[in-house]
């Protein structure tokens, strides 16, 4: 059974038609991109699938569950967490603070939330930022920390919003290791929206194509990148 199931979903905003009959499976297990030109509707279609907006018809399945009509925080209980594109820093908190409200999703006890956002910022890598101020961190160690709050979670799948975006190439090579660890060794299904083609091309197993809101192509990394839609579309002649 696959663990997320998106069945012919539309999403309209007054006139404008976001996502257009968008339909597609991500077994558990797998690594999946999500590509497409600005303005295509990827993360209209995160916000549909973590239930941050209501679809306009169509119908979400999440382990085996029917998810269309629930909310953000409900779809979260069940285990399908993610990260947003848009991340201001706040100033108030820790990095060890903040991992642990993504701990709290889990448990009741701030004792039991410090030992699982400790152990989640030592499986990243990130121990060493945990009594900084998160608005303090650089950038790049500020994505990965909204990485850490996702996992703490104890997700059964992640959903991921351009966490690459603005990083320079060896920035970019932390962020896909760190993604890889997450997928292979804390055996999380991943699902992530990125223009950076290095990025996205080397990691994913699949790769899901949308333009002006609907799914132009799907298929493996070497397969989208020889369409000619996929193409004509967004990749341009580099990658034909």
């Amino acid at each position: 059974m696959p663990l997320l199931v998106v069945d012919r979903v539309t999403k309209d905003f007054g006139g404008l038609r976001a996502n257009d009959q968008i339909s597609f499976q991500v077994e558990k297990g797998e690594l999946v991109g999500l590509i497409g030109p600005n303005g295509a509707g990827k993360t209209t279609l995160f916000h549909c699938i973590a239930g941050h907006h209501r679809v306009t018809s169509g119908r979400i399945f999440f382990d085996g569950e029917e998810i269309t009509h629930l909310d953000a925080h409900c779809i979260a209980r069940k285990g399908l967490a993610r990260t947003f594109q848009v991340y201001a820093a706040t100033g108030d908190l820790t990095v060890l603070e903040y991992v642990m409200v993504g701990a709290f999703m889990r448990t009741r006890s701030r004792k039991e939330a410090e030992l699982k956002a400790r152990k989640v910022l030592e499986e990243l890598g990130l121990e060493d930022w945990s009594g900084k101020m998160v608005a303090e961190i650089p950038v790049p160690a500020q994505k990965l920390v909204t990485m850490a709050v996702a996992v703490a979670t104890d997700p059964k799948m992640l959903l991921l919003d351009e966490v690459a975006a603005g990083l320079t190439p060896k920035e970019v090579d932390e962020v896909k290791e760190k993604i890889r660890h997450i997928h292979w060794d804390m055996g999380i299904t991943v699902m992530l929206i990125e223009h950076v083609m290095a990025l996205v091309m080397g990691i994913s197993q699949r790769v899901i194509v949308l333009d002006a809101g609907r799914k132009i192509s799907e298929g493996s990394p070497e397969e989208v990148a020889r369409d000619p839609n996929v193409i004509k579309a967004y990749l341009g002649e580099k990658y034909g």
